[in-house]
């Protein structure tokens, strides 16, 4: 059903209601249980989180994850029943740990006589190797053990009280002691795991595998720990490997294909290199690979620990950010959301027709039909940033029969936009759930009180965020381009410019507030007011180009001044505004992609210098951070300390947080596609020196970029 009107009435309360947002596992809720030293190790869609130890105790937040399902819960390796001492330990990569440790005093065996190594590799479950080394003078007794379990938790219910599966959990343990078994149903719903042990225990004390050990001095000993998983239909067993060592898809693998046919760079400046590098290796870690109609496409996943499933939003802008390094992320995204789009109505879900994703689920709860993700459409932005998707794939490859074969999904997408999008026919899209379990605010502040008034007070739903006009607005452009060029449609061309024309004339109308030194509300709330806090979004509307261009210089007066530059990077709200945090989620923190995207539309209205300005802030940050951005940090001042304030439960890694500094180098050099070739614009800092491209995929061929401060060569790769 569509509302009437923008104002409120008591007989629909999910209108009537304030923003707001049913839990649904946000990293910023991340119990401490692991401690600060916690380590996450991530491949594809499974996640290994453990203590410093490299163990995971009973009741914590813990375990291995895959596809929304936690395979082990408990993974604890002792040395006599006593903890192990952690000497130091890390990941390797995104997908390896290792954890170098000693034993704790016992009876007989003092401290730090045995030395013990883990390795850890995940990818299709979960491979370990453990090491022990004496160093004792005189031989001893030792008694490793490895207490194992599963819970079979929903991803939802990993951080909240869940229902107790063990009644239904079926063990399986070998005589030999070589494996234990763990096999859980519900209904259609049906999960395994494995614990393969080489060489096998000793003996299997409940869930517990112990190897009583008689050490020489030197003597070294070693297992083997295979984790294998079975879901549905689906078996997945881990390889053996080395550090540096990602598993072997093939050659026809996209994501090998996407990380091996990524431009190369080159730079005078290390941190350039480094940062470049991380994200880029991120990005792979986080990929989710799938088969459509017989197509193989990657996508990549929001981030870890609790997004390793596809975001609509997320993906699209990730796949955005990382065009400058091939079109395979774009293609894998459009294929696959397109596959989903929805074709009837569904209050549950949030559901109406034309609409892309905002999230999808595997777990049991989802697949059970108790939670709205198998997907939930709760994304007020997602359609139209998959027209954007659409167009920038397009400007870069020339892929004429991919747009062609997409352009029902893209009238489709049109339609929601214009009819269920925009519920009360005032030209703009609004949002509010239907759901009882549904999204309260459907924008990327989508936190419960991401979106409020300068004096800080939740808005009435149903609203119509300003960034998502903005969206909108682009979307309508760049598909009249489309429907000139693949689609021949030039009636269509015209009508589309002809919306986005009014659209922008009746948006600058409405939004702009000429208080503070002038800018753009956030929203209009359901009574069609609009909602006066000063945020990062304005960044968004030059980025889209909705902003009329007498408009602009003072937006960007806005996005660099004090109350909005942290020196770190724009905030996400302004500190004069009464809600203002440094550690609220969406209420004063720093946001990479936030600033990728504010970065690339201060330079689209030529305002070059304060986008470096923002980018090197960037760059700075991350070279604090092991040159990998987080999902976000605190929004204090520069001058508050040396590196940025953490924020606490930041995902990280996060995708468009790594796609972030592709997308700000992109926007320093200036690359832009034209009909079958590249543009080069760059603007580079004096202090990152010469940077070089090579074979930077455009119009179906490759170019070598070479860039010192403005000026540039470009030349056709051999």
């Amino acid at each position: 059903m569509s509302a009437t009107s923008g104002r409120p009435t008591p007989a629909d309360p999910m209108v009537t209601g304030t923003a707001r947002r049913v839990p649904s596992g946000a990293c910023r809720d991340l119990p401490p249980e692991l401690g600060p030293d916690a380590i996450g190790v991530l491949e594809g869609r499974t996640f290994m989180f453990s203590d410093a130890v490299g163990n995971v105790p009973d009741g914590s937040i813990g375990g291995l994850v895959h596809d929304d399902t936690r395979f082990v819960s408990r993974w604890v390796l002792t040395i006599g029943d006593a903890p192990l001492l952690v000497l130091s330990s890390g990941t390797v990569d995104p997908y390896s740990a290792a954890f170098f440790l000693a034993n704790s005093e016992l009876p007989g065996l003092p401290a730090n006589r045995v030395g013990v190594r883990r390795q850890r590799f995940v990818g299709d479950g979960l491979y370990e190797r453990v090491e022990l080394r004496y160093f004792g003078i005189e031989p001893a007794q030792v008694r490793l053990r490895l207490a194992v379990g599963t819970d079979f938790a929903d991803l939802f219910e990993i951080k909240e009280s869940g229902r107790d599966r063990s009644p239904h959990i079926v063990r399986r343990h070998a005589p030999d002691g070589s494996a234990l078994e763990f096999a859980y149903r519900n209904g259609d719903y049906a999960a395994t795991v494995r614990i393969e042990a080489d060489p096998p225990a000793d003996q299997v004390d409940g869930d517990t595998l112990e190897w009583n050990l008689r050490l020489a001095r030197g003597q070294q000993w070693g297992c083997e720990l295979w984790v294998p998983l079975r879901c549905g239909e689906e078996d997945y067993r881990p390889t053996p490997r080395e550090f540096g060592q990602a598993i072997d898809h093939g050659m026809e693998d996209p994501s090998t294909r996407w990380a091996a046919s990524k431009p190369h760079l080159h730079a005078d400046a290390d941190l350039v290199r480094d940062i470049y590098h991380k994200s880029a290796v991120d990005l792979v870690s986080m990929r989710i690979e799938k088969t459509i109609a017989g197509e193989p496409v990657i996508l990549i996943a929001a981030g870890l620990p609790w997004f390793l499933t596809v975001f609509g939003r997320d993906t699209l802008i990730t796949a955005y950010q990382t065009m400058m390094c091939g079109p395979d992320v774009a293609r894998g995204a459009l294929i696959v959301l397109a596959a989903h789009q929805a074709t009837t109505f569904d209050e549950f879900t949030d559901q109406e027709p034309g609409k892309i994703f905002h999230e999808y689920r595997s777990g049991e709860l989802t697949r059970l039909g108790l939670k709205p993700y198998r997907p939930y459409y709760g994304g007020a932005d997602t359609t139209a940033l998959w027209l954007i998707l659409l167009s920038e794939y397009w400007r870069w490859t020339r892929d004429d029969e991919l747009v062609r074969r997409l352009r029902g999904n893209a009238d489709a997408a049109l339609g929601w936009i214009d009819h269920h999008g925009d519920r009360d026919g005032d030209g703009y899209v609004e949002y509010a759930t239907r759901s009882d379990q549904g999204l309260g605010n459907q924008c990327w502040r989508d936190s419960p009180d991401g979106v409020q008034y300068a004096d800080g007070t939740v808005p009435v739903l149903p609203i119509a965020t300003c960034e998502t006009q903005g969206y909108t607005y682009d979307a309508k452009v760049r598909l009249a381009e489309l429907a000139d060029g693949p689609w021949q449609d030039p009636d269509l061309a015209r009508r589309l410019r002809a919306e986005a024309d009014r659209l922008r004339e009746q948006f600058d109308r409405d939004y702009w507030i000429p208080r503070r030194g002038g800018y753009y509300a956030v929203g209009l709330d359901g009574d069609k007011r609009p909602i006066d806090s000063m945020t990062s979004n304005m960044g968004h509307l030059l980025w889209s180009g909705i902003v009329p261009e007498d408009r602009a210089g003072h937006i960007a007066r806005q996005l660099m001044s004090d109350e909005m530059f942290s020196g770190w990077g724009v905030r996400t709200l302004s500190t004069a505004d009464t809600g203002y945090n440094p550690i609220g989620y969406h209420l004063g923190t720093v946001w990479p992609h936030d600033n990728s995207i504010i970065a690339a539309g201060l330079a689209r209205y030529g305002y070059r210098d304060e986008a470096n300005r923002i980018a090197m802030a960037m760059l700075e940050a991350a070279r604090h951070s092991e040159h990998r951005l987080p999902e976000a940090f605190s929004g204090y001042d520069r001058s508050f300390g040396r590196q940025p304030v953490p924020y606490p439960t930041a995902c990280n890694p996060q995708a468009w947080a790594s796609g972030a500094p592709l997308l700000l180098f992109r926007t320093m050099l200036g690359l832009q596609p034209q009909a079958d070739t590249l543009v080069a614009d760059p603007h580079l800092p004096d202090e990152l020196g010469r940077i070089r491209l090579h074979n930077v995929t455009a119009g179906g061929r490759r170019w070598n970029v070479d860039a010192i401060g403005c000026h540039t060569t470009l030349t056709a790769a051999e």
